[in-house]
């Protein structure tokens, strides 16, 4: 259902019907537009995600497949979390590690996402993978890496992602990109001639997964997902209609 939106809210505030009214969202009507399945192959209806016992397995080779194919940040991933009232919120993360334990990302603990977090455990992820016509699905609650995992991770970063994590107060109210640059500065000559120590707020969370969904698109809309569900240490597989 469409919504207008109040004009005397603000000055830059539109009706979204009239817009929507404006805008021809059909192929036939777009040329520019093509159809979803025009230009890249797709399962025809009797192709299916094959039947295996881990799910970890799968995820892993349709990993090792879209880093081969996307352009660009392939362990690009949706993370939603929520606060402890349950209003959600989203936003892309980079995936930096994966295991049977689950994915692992990392960030600053006193960001929006990190509160969230701490309020609220549980999350989501999606992986998209245009070129390939594949997502995955990921539901768990997110459990703190030990500071020694966060540390060799940290060892790995360029320096000045570094400088940039300590210059940063993630989330918060920033007056202007001058006093951002003025931080970085400042933290250039703090750590000058030496190794730049992890900030305790930053940190990784890993995604210990219940459910992982995969999703493959099939010509007239009759996609192929097949999901996994933890029970106990076992993982059972079924397939959902599209």
């Amino acid at each position: 259902m469409s919504r207008a939106v109040n004009r005397s809210a603000s000055a830059k505030t539109v009706s979204i019907d009239k817009d929507l009214r404006q805008v021809d969202f059909s192929c036939a009507g777009n040329p520019r537009r093509r159809p979803l399945n025009m230009d890249a192959p797709v399962m025809d209806a009797l192709s299916q995600i094959p039947d295996v016992a881990d799910p970890l397995a799968l995820f892993r080779t349709w990993f090792d497949q879209a880093e081969a194919r996307e352009p660009d940040l392939h362990n690009a991933m949706s993370l939603a979390t929520a606060t402890a009232e349950g209003r959600p919120s989203v936003r892309l993360v980079l995936l930096k590690d994966f295991s049977s334990q689950g994915f692992v990302f990392y960030t600053n603990t006193e960001s929006r996402k990190g509160t969230e977090i701490a309020a609220n455990p549980a999350a989501a992820v999606c992986f998209h993978w245009k070129s390939l016509r594949r997502q995955v699905r990921i539901e768990g609650d997110l459990v703190p890496v030990t500071a020694a995992e966060a540390d060799a991770y940290w060892a790995t970063r360029p320096r000045e992602s570094q400088l940039a994590a300590w210059a940063s107060a993630q989330s918060r109210p920033m007056p202007s990109r001058a006093l951002l640059q003025t931080r970085v500065a400042e933290c250039e000559a703090r750590f000058a001639g030496k190794p730049v120590p992890r900030p305790d707020q930053w940190t990784g969370y890993c995604l210990v997964p219940r459910n992982i969904e995969f999703w493959h698109d099939v010509r007239n809309r009759l996609h192929d997902r097949l999901i996994f569900r933890r029970i106990g240490d076992d993982w059972h597989s079924e397939r959902l209609y599209p």
